[in-house]
């Protein structure tokens, strides 16, 4: 065999190795294997199990796994003595559309010449799993500070950062004060020429590689001279596999009544909320995307939808 031929076998992976060992101990050959996984309501190809076996390829996927929990007890091994080595999977699940989350076309338009302005593709290649988003509303019933903890995923290829922004559509507003505080650092800021989309760019601690997922938080603060409409909410480009929104209002200003409002391409569903003596409102949503989903307040009689 040449060293070039060499170079290109698979590397073999922990989970492989054991894999191989096993076999080779038990004298099984990958044909009887398949017939007693077969018999055990388990088939898998020969084909298949030579890739495990080789490190060619991983199982992935319920039966597969579900195979390998039978080849544990059919090679003598331990339970869970192959699982352990499989590690988290390689796949990053459907991804299912993209979609820009509000269906405002000049203001999508303005993401887009933002994120182009930051070095940032459009649409990036990063979908959020998970987004936990608090917002403080302040006394005078003004949004002040929200902040958000993420679990980002990349779809393809390495991601090094993941661009955010922050929309005031009909709002034009100076810059807010940006902040990283865990998962990475925020290495460029730029306010379209609206003023009414800010964005940043949040540098990873470390480059992730599809599938591969990272935890960040960040915040963003608005001084009490600016006035940001009384309303907050989250827009996933994405499916996510959950939204979850946390309102919370000073003691000192509490509504007299709040919408939840779901957006998708679908449909516009708004709810009326109460808060019931409570000081906060949460909305959550699983499985939610593309679209947004925000919480607007106020005093006085509700506005009549338009």
């Amino acid at each position: 065999m040449t060293d070039e031929a060499i170079s290109q076998r698979p590397a073999a992976t922990p989970f492989a190795e054991a894999l191989s060992g096993a076999i080779r101990d038990r004298r099984m050959t990958l044909a009887r294997l398949q017939e007693r996984l077969a018999a055990h309501g388990n088939p898998v190809s020969r084909a298949t199990l030579s890739y495990w076996r080789s490190g060619a390829r991983r199982p992935e996927g319920a039966h597969s796994l579900a195979a390998v929990a039978d080849l544990e007890q059919l090679l003598g091994l331990d339970d869970g003595a192959l699982l352990q080595l499989l590690g988290p999977t390689q796949r990053t699940g459907p991804l299912g559309p993209v979609a820009f989350p509000f269906d405002e076309d000049p203001t999508e338009q303005r993401v887009r010449e933002t994120f182009l302005a930051m070095g940032a593709a459009y649409p990036d290649p990063t979908r959020e799993l998970t987004i936990h988003a608090v917002t403080d509303v302040g006394p005078e019933g003004h949004v002040r500070r929200r902040t958000a903890r993420v679990l980002v995923q990349a779809t393809s290829g390495v991601v090094t950062a993941v661009p955010y922004v922050e929309i005031t559509t009909g709002e034009p507003t100076p810059p807010p004060e940006f902040e990283a505080l865990g998962g990475g650092r925020i290495s460029k800021r730029f306010t379209h020429p609206s003023n009414e989309v800010h964005g940043f760019l949040f540098e990873l601690e470390r480059p992730i590689t599809s599938p591969e997922t990272m935890l960040i938080e960040w915040a963003v603060t608005y001084p009490p001279e600016i006035e940001v409409s009384d309303g907050s909410g989250y827009g996933v480009a994405f499916q996510a596999r959950e939204l979850l929104l946390w309102t919370r209002f000073d003691p000192a200003w509490l509504p007299d009544w709040c919408d939840e409002i779901e957006e998708t391409s679908a449909d516009r569903v708004v709810t009326p909320r109460m808060l019931h003596g409570a000081r906060s409102l949460h909305a959550v949503r699983r499985s939610f995307g593309p679209g947004a989903l925000s919480i607007s307040w106020g005093r006085g009689e509700r506005p009549t939808p338009d």
